[in-house]
């Protein structure tokens, strides 16, 4: 096994896949250059001269420019490198599309069809309160429910506190009703109980007008001012779901009905080289079997946007990629805030220097498939094939975000680890074997084998099959821990 990987034939570093020290050897091609500091694995190397002003190349384009002289064998990080990004930009559509590299396969996974055609990977019965004030009321329902039922035969029981529903205005507040009126939606559950207090601005009645249609017998209704005891009459409707959803059973759904989240999160060196990578060589299979992926974290697509722009489907989906860009970095421009404050002290420890070099890494787990769709915050999924999310690049906020739009399972990758879950099955996948090893009990699937030998076709194969596992009901390390929450994305003021 090498020591290092160049990614293209144009960078002038290369990726440190050891901890090197000050004076050791490292062979590039035909020559040697020695080592003038400590290199921790995963960041980056110069193996050429790159001047004050120069561009620093990874992945074959700019992720910045040295702010001195860089000799050969010298790190190359923020101590002498800094971003090329300032202020907005204009684009122009220049599309580039690429030919997915995959047959369509009759595949099928057992999924919970429900009676309005979608599909869910597991059967849960939630409490979702539509304003803060209730959370309490509704963690005495669950455990009173699960003294009643300490062995129930569905998969989860859960209350999805949060802190809204009252004292917002705007978008918030209708972004909050959104995010709750999917999340109630969700084919994940087989059973929901809504639980408002009675005098919060998110109204049952206003919030009904979010959640459509619906199946009386799998969503009801309370109000805890209208009742004399809330934690009698909430258990006794919750009772009343259980019985309806724990006969539930799996059918043969096809894959195409995948509904796939793309995340990442204390990232690292590595996840541009392995974890990425091999989580968009899975959206590119999932797409070209009729499936569906989102890509989200907007401010981590800046650097990279110009990628995926290319990829639009058509001058309709460009012009709302430039709005999502724009509109993100109107959003700190707004706040007085600088726009590329990014990346994370984390980040920067695990060997990523810039904003370019993280975008130009996260984006990786989009793949090459055309991007079909560009969704706003708590929108539901119109269009098979890949979509871009409009949501922050905070981990939970934008997992949940990838849950509210529909997806069923998210794939986390991760070198630094983490041990938090979303409201759907969120799959953690360690950039580098040592995590891996390490955090057993937070790492789902290891894609640091691809730097042991194991090939992206392999890896691919091996990540698609336990997917279906997933899906089929296997539980993930953070569901064996009880670690399921939402967040909800919050712009605006408090009353």
């Amino acid at each position: 096994m090498t020591n290092y990987i160049q990614i293209h034939v144009l960078d002038n570093v290369v990726i440190a896949l050891k901890d090197f020290l000050g004076g050791e050897i490292l062979e590039v091609g035909d020559q040697q250059l020695t080592i003038l500091a400590e290199v921790p694995r995963g960041h980056k190397i110069a193996i050429r001269p790159i001047a004050q002003g120069e561009d620093v190349i990874k992945y074959g384009v700019p992720i910045g420019h040295a702010t001195q002289d860089i000799q050969p064998g010298e790190q190359v990080h923020v101590h002498n490198a800094k971003t090329n990004l300032s202020g907005t930009m204009k684009y122009s559509f220049n599309q580039k599309l690429n030919a997915l590299q995959h047959e369509k396969q009759a595949l099928t996974f057992q999924g919970f069809r429900r009676e309005n055609g979608k599909v869910g990977v597991r059967n849960e019965l939630w409490i979702v309160p539509t304003v803060g004030c209730v959370n309490g009321q509704a963690d005495l329902i669950i455990s009173q429910f699960k003294a009643a039922n300490p062995a129930t035969d569905i998969d989860n029981v859960q209350v999805f506190r949060h802190s809204y529903g009252c004292s917002q205005l705007g978008d918030d507040h209708e972004n909050t009703q959104k995010a709750l009126a999917n999340l109630i939606n969700h084919p994940n559950a087989g059973g929901v109980l809504v639980m408002g207090l009675g005098c919060e601005n998110n109204q049952i009645s206003q919030l009904k007008k979010f959640i459509g249609d619906y199946d009386d017998k799998r969503i009801k209704f309370l109000v805890a001012q209208e009742v004399e005891d809330e934690v009698e009459a909430g258990l006794k409707l919750l009772e009343e779901l259980y019985e309806t959803m724990r006969y539930d059973q799996r059918s043969a759904c096809p894959v195409s009905e995948l509904k796939i989240g793309l995340k990442c999160g204390g990232s690292d060196g590595l996840s541009g080289i392995t974890a990425n990578p091999l989580v968009g060589s899975f959206s590119d299979f999932l797409v070209a079997q009729g499936g569906t992926t989102i890509l989200t974290e907007v401010p981590e697509m800046f650097g990279a946007e110009h990628l995926l722009m290319e990829r639009a489907e058509n001058q309709e989906v460009f012009e709302k990629t430039v709005s999502l860009i724009n509109n993100f970095k109107e959003y700190y421009i707004k706040h007085d805030l600088p726009v590329y404050e990014n990346p994370s002290p984390g980040n920067k420890q695990g060997g990523i220097t810039t904003l370019e070099d993280k975008s130009l890494g996260c984006t990786q787990k989009g793949g090459t498939a055309t991007i079909v769709d560009v969704l706003n915050y708590a929108e539901p999924l119109k269009k098979n094939g890949l979509n871009l999310l409009s949501s922050p690049g905070n981990d939970l906020v934008a997992a949940s975000a990838l849950g509210f739009s529909g997806c069923q399972i998210v794939l986390f990758t991760t070198g630094r680890g983490t041990p938090f879950g979303s409201f759907v099955p969120t799959m953690k996948i360690a950039t580098n074997t040592a995590l891996y090893e390490k955090k057993r009990n937070w790492i789902d699937f290891n894609a640091g084998k691809l730097l042991e030998g194991c090939t992206m076709e392999q890896l691919t194969s091996e990540l698609f099959n336990e997917i279906v596992n997933i899906a089929e009901g296997k539980k993930l390390k953070h569901e064996l821990s009880g670690f399921k929450e939402i967040a909800i994305f919050k712009t605006g003021i408090t009353l």
